[in-house]
């Protein structure tokens, strides 16, 4: 009788994911970036952060989804609601104002991470995307059917896979 698959043996949730994600990717002919998290380039933990930056956090979970094509609007919201006032544009406005950073060392809980262009969708393809990055390696973001939080990793390879990802404070703005 054969032993069965130990749990330390079974993949991880989050690589199986990247994994599944790099295979869509290929199908269609895209590349995948993978996030270089290596020594002395690994994002922010949520326990390290400062009290504004947690309430940021908090601000972000009790938020409520926009509907459908609404990341940018969702992310001002949040912003707003916290208090840094309300900012207008879309997730490639955002990019193009707030984000400048790409090493993962420098990613701050509470930061914007943006792509201008990615192939989720059609509108995605014209304004981009836009998320909250809330620690742990987690980003929160507005998409089809809510409020979200996903892997970074997995965030960075699905809509990096035509534009360099970014990170920011919005408005500039830092909390940390």
């Amino acid at each position: 009788m054969a032993d069965s698959p130990r749990a330390e043996d079974a993949p991880d949730p989050e690589t199986e994911r990247l994994r599944r994600l790099e295979v869509l990717l290929a199908r269609r002919g895209l590349p995948m970036r993978r996030l270089a998290t290596g020594r002395g380039h690994v994002p922010e933990e949520l326990a390290s952060a400062s009290r504004d930056q947690r309430s940021l956090v908090v601000h972000a979970k009790g938020f409520p989804w926009p509907g459908p094509n609404g990341c940018a609007a969702w992310v001002e919201g949040v912003f707003q609601w916290f208090g840094l006032g309300l900012e207008r544009g879309d997730a490639r406005a955002l990019y193009e104002r707030h984000c400048t950073l790409t090493d993962p060392g420098d990613l701050r809980v509470g930061m914007i991470v943006a792509v201008p262009r990615c192939p989720a969708s059609p509108q995605a393809a014209r304004h981009g995307h836009v998320g909250i990055y809330v620690g742990d390696g987690m980003v929160m973001d507005s998409a089809d059917h809510g409020v979200r939080t996903v892997p970074l990793a997995l965030w960075y390879g699905a809509y990096g896979a035509w534009e360099q990802p970014r990170w920011g404070w919005m408005r500039g703005v830092a909390l940390a």
